[in-house]
């Protein structure tokens, strides 16, 4: 058996990345779009954390969240963010795939892996590292050819605070750092 082991850090900056069961192609729906906002404003609500950056595909989502000084338990966010929007993605008249033996054991639904990978934010650099790859990453999958063209990505907020250009993302801005799809 896996052991799994995570770098928790009080107040830290956490990269994550989040897939959906077989890779559905479900989350840029405007159900799984509006269920996935709530989960989060909910889980934030309850357990706070900063979402610093988030790109929002189809299959899967990246996202960067710092934690409250003191706090270090982003897997219980990141739990939560899950349980919320499956509920309501299956209320809301979403469908799962089929599950697989350990979620029927475990009594889960087929909507996410299991999981999520975890990346501990370093410093300064490493965070404009990641969220250059979020924001980059539509592009990169072939969704559009310049990124300010992508709707479902904190880029259009960076570009608002004067982080980015709207011209920015042409080529690749972190060769060779890859992070898990």
């Amino acid at each position: 058996m896996r052991t799994y082991i995570r770098n928790y850090v009080a107040g830290g900056t956490f990269f994550f990345t989040v897939v959906t069961h077989d890779r559905a192609r479900i989350l840029t729906s405007p159900l799984a779009r509006g269920c996935l906002s709530t989960a989060i404003r909910q889980a934030r609500a309850k357990w706070p954390f900063e979402v610093v950056g988030v790109v929002l595909l189809p299959d899967h989502l990246h996202t960067i969240w710092t934690l409250p000084p003191g706090d270090a338990d982003f897997s219980l966010r990141m739990q939560k963010v899950k349980e919320n929007f499956t509920k309501a993605y299956l209320a809301g008249g979403g469908h799962t795939g089929v599950p697989t033996l350990s979620q029927r054991e475990h009594g889960e639904r087929a909507l996410w892996q299991p999981r999520f990978w975890e990346h501990t934010v370093r410093d300064e650099a490493d965070l404009k590292r990641c969220a250059d790859y979020v924001h980059w990453n539509p592009v990169k999958h072939g969704l559009v050819r310049r990124v300010v063209e992508y709707p479902w990505s904190t880029f259009h907020r960076y570009l608002k605070m004067g982080e980015y250009e709207a011209t920015w993302g042409g080529e690749d801005p972190c060769p060779g750092f890859e992070m898990p799809e």
